[in-house]
């Protein structure tokens, strides 16, 4: 079935989008939630985020394994992972490598277009702020970059959010393609 996926910044309202997609799914939603628990701050995040979802709704609370999560919810069930931005630096902080990370990432993608009901992903792209000072910043926005590549390939639907509005995304060689055949030819 088709994967879309919401990227943007923070704030942007990739998550709000995926919860009204879901409630006007009008069928049963699973949320795959890859968030960590880590200070004050998260937790907060956390239980604000478990409010705005309707309570019906079946959570998967995992921080790496998305693939036997997505194994784990109903063939029926849409399926929203929130998010790769969270999943690709719980990864890092475990010690995979960049390449595991990609491998997964490849692997996740093909189980998510797999299944019968659609898939929701968020991610943030964090390759259009500031050049990362440290290492280990510069290390975590390429992998995050290419994970999302590889999400938005498998992907039917890639939106970009930007304050809360959307911006359809395609393929730069289709975009190239489409306006060499409307060029005049001689």
């Amino acid at each position: 079935m088709a994967i879309t996926m919401l990227f943007g910044g923070a704030r942007s309202g990739k998550s709000a989008l995926a919860v009204e997609l879901g409630i006007r799914h009008g069928g049963p939603v699973t949320y795959i939630a890859t968030a960590t628990a880590i200070d004050d701050d998260m937790s907060a995040r956390i239980i604000r985020h478990r409010q705005e979802r309707p309570a019906e709704w079946n959570t998967i609370e995992e921080e790496v394994d998305l693939k036997a999560a997505l194994a784990a919810t109903a063939d029926d069930s849409l399926a929203i992972i929130d998010c790769l931005t969270l999943w690709t630096s719980n990864m890092i902080w475990q010690e995979h490598t960049d390449e595991a990370v990609l491998q997964l990432a490849i692997e996740t993608s093909r189980a998510a277009s797999q299944r019968t009901a659609g898939t929701i992903v968020i991610s943030n792209e964090v390759g259009l702020g500031v050049h990362p000072e440290t290492s280990l910043g510069r290390r975590y926005r390429d992998v995050l970059g290419r994970v999302n590549q590889c999400w938005a390939a498998a992907a039917s639907q890639n939106l970009l959010l930007v304050a809360g509005q959307a911006i359809k995304l395609r393929d730069p060689l289709d975009l190239l393609l489409d306006a060499n055949s409307e060029s005049p030819k001689d």
